[in-house]
């Protein structure tokens, strides 16, 4: 996309952010924000220990679901926009609160937040507004789930339907496994989370994410993005909220994300206008690539999260006043938004012991210095009072570079990791492997 330079900004002034979050999502999130025109300060809530490497950047003390807090302290600190990060806060109706204070919040309300925070929900609406998706049963017992996979007969995905942190999905590979993933469900696995349950046909292809800046009226898509949701090489081991990303993915040409925009999103938009949702934020659809065209895997409410890391180098300094715009329903007043035209390369670096039972409390030693190209984003640590940095929770950080090719772009990021130590530190090291050469 080219950078305009012409169109006059009608947007009111934007100099004061608030971000709401303490993973690596809104880590990324704010430094973009502090390389866009007009930023001067851009605080985060709680924050996280790598928060204040950014200079302009600021924590604040206060809990992501603290409404009352944070309107306080957008109000003393005359804040312009507030960007909710994270799915839990926006399904609680954190945007919804924050708005009828009089702020400025890129973020979906609790309404639309159901995208992600009920599969059954979600996959309603689907149905309605004819977006393909996998042949699919909402059970709320595991009699009933167990008698639609005796009439089946093949394995099933299962998902819980509330939120389980990018962990409430089961792919099961046979039967037996499927009937093993109810039972553990029902019997307590994700909480009230597992309540009821979606069964999933399984899709074959590849999978893909698509996100769009919404206004409630209009969309915006970013370049695609393909996450690494496995723990081990060779896409092994347990899922978890995921250990690398890279964008723009090639899956997507200009023609493949026309047909996303048409088939997906334009029809999901309307049917949140029909339900009389005024969706303001990201429409995130986790996507797979069948043969017969792309399929809705899942939606979410927000940024994802290792791709907002690896998207976030590409966009341009005109990003705050889009989100601005999206936030009060003028995506069409907004600048046009530069995206850069290089490969972006993410890789997580985890604790010993995650997803299961992370370790909390390692010292952080980093010599990896970011420039230009290359990115360390913060997402389970904290500051120790002594000023150490520690381990505190179970993806640890992300280190994102870009360059011309995938190769290059990956290279550079396992080298800024090595760079990084911590007890019991755990990465992949084939992220990418759709993409690289070598």
């Amino acid at each position: 996309m080219a950078m305009s330079t012409t169109r006059p900004n009608p947007l009111p002034p934007l100099q004061r952010l608030l971000v709401v979050g303490s993973g690596g999502r809104e880590n990324s999130l704010a430094w973009a924000l502090l390389r866009c025109n007009g930023v001067e300060e851009v605080w985060v809530s709680p924050g996280n220990g790598g928060t204040e490497e950014h200079q302009g950047c600021r924590c604040l003390a206060i809990a992501e679901t603290d409404v009352e807090g944070l309107i306080n302290a957008c109000l003393m600190r005359q804040i312009n926009l507030v960007v909710v990060g994270p799915e839990a806060p926006l399904a609680a109706g954190v945007a919804d609160d924050l708005r009828d204070a009089g702020l400025s919040v890129f973020g979906p309300g609790a309404q639309g937040a159901q995208l992600e925070a009920s599969k059954a929900w979600s996959k309603t609406l689907m149905d309605e507004a004819g977006v393909p998706t996998a042949r699919h049963w909402t059970v709320h017992t595991e009699t009933e789930a167990l008698s639609v996979l005796d009439q089946v007969r093949q394995p099933l995905v299962v998902k819980a339907d509330g939120l389980a942190a990018g962990k409430g999905v089961t792919v099961a590979d046979s039967i037996d496994a499927t009937a093993q993933a109810i039972h553990d469900a029902f019997g307590g696995r994700f909480g009230a989370a597992g309540c009821q349950l979606v069964l999933e046909e399984r899709l074959e292809g590849p999978e893909v994410s698509v996100f769009a800046l919404c206004d409630g009226e209009r969309l915006l898509l970013l370049p695609p993005a393909q996450d690494h949701k496995r723990l081990k090489d060779g896409d092994k081991g347990p899922n978890t909220g995921g250990m690398g990303a890279y964008a723009p993915a090639p899956l997507l040409d200009a023609a493949g994300l026309d047909v996303v925009h048409q088939q997906v999103l334009k029809p999901t938009l309307e049917a949140l206008k029909q339900r009389g949702i005024d969706y303001r934020g990201v429409i995130y659809a986790g996507l797979m690539l069948t043969p017969s065209g792309p399929q809705v895997i899942e939606f979410n409410c927000r940024f994802g999260d290792p791709e907002c890391q690896t998207l976030m180098p590409l966009m341009g300094p005109e990003l705050a006043q889009v989100l601005q715009a999206c936030a009060l329903g003028c995506l069409d007043q907004a600048p046009e938004l530069f995206i850069v035209d290089r490969c972006s390369a993410c890789v997580v670096a985890a604790a010993s012991g995650y997803p299961e039972a992370p370790r909390k409390g390692d010292r952080l030693e980093i010599q990896l210095q970011p420039d230009a190209s290359i990115q360390l984003f913060h997402a389970g640590t904290r500051r120790s009072e002594e000023g150490h940095q520690l381990t505190s929770g179970g993806r640890v950080l992300a280190v994102v570079a870009q360059a011309d090719d995938f190769d290059q772009a990956f290279t550079a990021a396992y080298q800024g990791l090595s760079q990084v130590h911590f007890d019991g530190i755990t990465y992949r090291h084939d992220i990418g492997h759709q993409v690289r050469q070598s």
